[in-house]
């Protein structure tokens, strides 16, 4: 196992503990470093069960939309003493789009907006990762939706990792979030009733392939 650079877990850091006894002085107070946890490095796969990507847009100018995919295939190498060599590659599938409303998810999987049938999948595929602080890190990539691919940034935060307690797999969990816009992707129908941007929040969980492999 490796120590986390940007990945690391809750309480990461110096931590002291106060001796808070009645009449203490502050040259009493004896600092207690905490050990920094550590990340596995490896290759992992999504948790395609835990794993989703929420979208909202704007409605009228008056409300936001959201809607969610699932199904969310794809890998994470990662490497959390050099997380700028971790790379992560996911595929979407359109067809798992979901609203409250059953008829809005029709048709935003239809012809006019995602056209699910001709471009069931939507990619990401990282090309740059940046650490952005403790925890946190932009994310580059290549988006292809709708059959077009355009740069896209990701802001990235680390939220835990650790054994699954069901099954004893080690997992990692991570939410981002970034904005695109959908007429850079071809998607321009009823643009006066619905805003350009669209804003993109994941959470993503993966588990370390038992073989362990580091690349």
């Amino acid at each position: 196992m490796k120590r986390a650079a940007f990945f690391p877990l809750v309480g990461i850091g110096a931590m002291l503990a106060l001796n808070c006894a009645e009449g203490a002085q502050v040259s009493d107070v004896t600092p207690v470093v905490a050990e920094v946890p550590v990340v596995e490095g490896g290759l992992y796969h999504v948790d395609n069960l835990r794993t989703q990507v929420v979208f909202s847009v704007s409605c009228l100018s008056v409300s936001w939309y959201y809607g969610m995919f699932s199904g969310v295939s794809g890998s994470l190498q990662l490497d959390p003493a050099h997380p700028e060599q971790s790379h992560v590659a996911l595929r979407l599938p359109v067809q798992s789009l979901t609203t409250t409303s059953g008829s809005v998810a029709e048709t935003l999987r239809g012809d006019d907006w995602l056209d699910a049938r001709k471009y069931p999948d939507a990619t990401f595929i990282s090309t740059q990762i940046v650490s952005d602080g403790p925890s946190r890190a932009r994310v580059a990539g290549r988006l292809t939706l709708h059959g077009v691919t355009r740069p896209v940034t990701l802001r990235v935060h680390f939220v835990g990792a650790g054994k699954n307690p069901t099954d004893q797999d080690y997992i990692v969990g991570f939410e981002a979030d970034g904005t695109i816009q959908r007429s850079a992707f071809g998607i321009r129908h009823a643009m006066t009733a619905v805003g350009d941007d669209v804003k993109l929040s994941l959470t993503g969980v993966f588990e370390k392939d038992p073989s362990g492999i580091v690349h």
